[in-house]
């Protein structure tokens, strides 16, 4: 059995109605978009409606790079705020 349950998100200036859509045991499963402003979120983020989006190769390798390199020296990684306090440092 599913529930919902209605919440009102403010995104970017627009106000949106969402409908979330859980389980028995209260577990998020989905989210129910009213047509009105899913039609107002395609005009504004054209290419929302998508269903495959191309990623070039190169970028997939780059990804792919850091990954390795993250999980090769875990202990060399910064946390958000670090790296953001480090780069503010650098300005």
């Amino acid at each position: 059995m599913l529930f919902y349950k209605w919440r009102t998100l403010k995104l970017i200036n627009v106000i949106m109605k969402l409908q979330y859509i859980s389980d028995s045991t209260g577990k998020t499963m989905g989210v129910y978009i009213p047509i009105s402003e899913w039609n107002e979120l395609k005009a504004k983020y054209k290419g929302i409606d998508q269903e495959k989006i191309d990623i070039p190769d190169w970028q997939k390798e780059e990804v792919k790079k850091r990954l390795d390199d993250f999980k090769n020296n875990a202990e060399q990684a910064l946390d958000f705020d670090s790296a953001m306090d480090s780069i503010e440092k650098d300005l």
